[in-house]
This record gives C-alpha cells, sequence and structure tokens, in this order.
C-alpha cells in the first residue's frame, strides 16, 4: 500500500484556508459586538437640579428633558371650572411641577428620546415619581398615545375631579393641533416657530407660547422663523422658560 503524504503546496493551501476562516470569524465577530454597541451611549439614569421649562419638561445641566407617559397643558392654555369659569390650567401646572420638585435633585430614569431630540424619562423628586404625581393631581393628562403606564392616576383623577377634571378641558394635544394650523397658514413658508432674539439669549417660541402673539421677528437683529423644533435647537435657539 502507498501511503501519501502531503506536499508543501497543499500544506501552504491548508494554512491560507485556515488563516482565511479565522480573519471571517474575527470580522464577524466584530460586526456582532459593534452592533452591541450600536443603540445608545446615554446613561441608564441621570441627575441633578432641574428648571421647570412647562407642566411637563424640565432642564437639567442644559438638557431638556420631556416627562415620558404624560402630557401637561400648555402654558398658555386655560381650563373651565364647574361653574364655566376659566383658570389658567398651564400656568398652574408648571407651578405645581416647580412645587413637586421643590428645589431639590431630581433624579431620572431614561426612557430614550422623541423626534424632538428630548430625552424622555421618568423623574423622581424626593422619592416621589413626579410623572404619577402631575397626573394624580390633574395637572396633566396620561399620554396615552404614546404610553398607559398613568392611565390608572388618570382615573383617579377624573374621579376626584382634581385639576382639568373638574370642569371641560381641552387636551393639550389637541391645544397644539390648533395653535400650529392657524399659526401656519400664516407664518412664512409655513414654518411657524419665532427665533426671538433678547438679553435673555436666543429663545424660540411655538404657537402656543404666551408670548409668541407678542413676538415681532426682525431679520437686521438675526431673528428667524424655524419650521421644526429639531431646526431651531440645531441653530443654537433654545425654548422659552415658563417660570
Amino acid at each position: 500500500m502507498t501511503t501519501l503524504t502531503p506536499t508543501s503546496f497543499q500544506l501552504g493551501r491548508a494554512s491560507l484556508a485556515a488563516g482565511a476562516l479565522f480573519c471571517l470569524s474575527l470580522a464577524v465577530a466584530g460586526i456582532v459586538w459593534a452592533g452591541m454597541e450600536t443603540p445608545s451611549q446615554e446613561p441608564a439614569s441621570f441627575s441633578g437640579p432641574a428648571t421647570v421649562v412647562d407642566g411637563d419638561t424640565i432642564d437639567i445641566g442644559g438638557q431638556r428633558i420631556r416627562l415620558e407617559g404624560i402630557d401637561a397643558p400648555e402654558t398658555a392654555q386655560t381650563c373651565q371650572r364647574a361653574d364655566g369659569r376659566t383658570w389658567p390650567c398651564g400656568r398652574r401646572a408648571s407651578s405645581a411641577l416647580a412645587k413637586l420638585i421643590g428645589g431639590q435633585e431630581v433624579v431620572c430614569d431614561s426612557r430614550g428620546s422623541d423626534k424632538y431630540r428630548r430625552r424622555l424619562a421618568v423623574c423622581f423628586a424626593k422619592g416621589q415619581d413626579i410623572n404619577a404625581a402631575m397626573v394624580k393631581a390633574g395637572m396633566a393628562w396620561a399620554f396615552v398615545r404614546y404610553s398607559d403606564t398613568y392611565t390608572v392616576e388618570e382615573s383617579q383623577a377624573r374621579q376626584a375631579l382634581a385639576g382639568v377634571w373638574q370642569g371641560p378641558a381641552e387636551a393639550p394635544w389637541e391645544f397644539r393641533h390648533k395653535g400650529w394650523s392657524a399659526a401656519q397658514s400664516s407664518a412664512p413658508n409655513g414654518c411657524a416657530i419665532k427665533g426671538n432674539v433678547s438679553n435673555k439669549g436666543h429663545i424660540y417660541h411655538m404657537p402656543w407660547s404666551p408670548w409668541y402673539r407678542r413676538v415681532t421677528i426682525e431679520a437686521d437683529r438675526g431673528e428667524r422663523w424655524f419650521c421644526s423644533e429639531t431646526e431651531a435647537q440645531a441653530a443654537g435657539w433654545r425654548p422659552a422658560f415658563t417660570l
């Protein structure tokens, strides 16, 4: 019987094949690892002193935070009492949020970001879930379009006729839609956000801002119109604060 032994050529081909397979394995592993690292580098939680922007938005260290799962009345919005009188529910919502925070450090659990690049979060002050507290006090709606987390708190507020539930009230998403539609019809190119320059900096005003009608765009001062909040923020403007 003749014994066959591998030639140097065969050994070389085998070595090249093994090397190629090893490199391919490393490449695949690299792709998988890169995919694992891709989703988000945002920390799971963060904290710091907070400034109230409105009834469902705060600012921590220059980062705008949208309280996830709730929608508070806009600052310029009014609601009705059972006797038909109106009350400034939008401003009261901002004040209620400020009172809940009480100057304490706010701790937030991240829930990603929304389409406006605002961070979404469930936030706590003095150990209390302030998202839940706002809804339970009738100072915000459960934002069921995106989350059903606070529907129980909303039901409790309705039964207690608390806050916005003491009389007829327009949901904030409907209020915003009406305000945007009305402003868009007369704004240049339909871009209804006003970028104002003042001694407080570069500030943009949404159509439902309480100061919107008072702001006049003066192009020679560097003021301008924006089509979206994302565009305004990218240009260096910040939202108007209510408190």
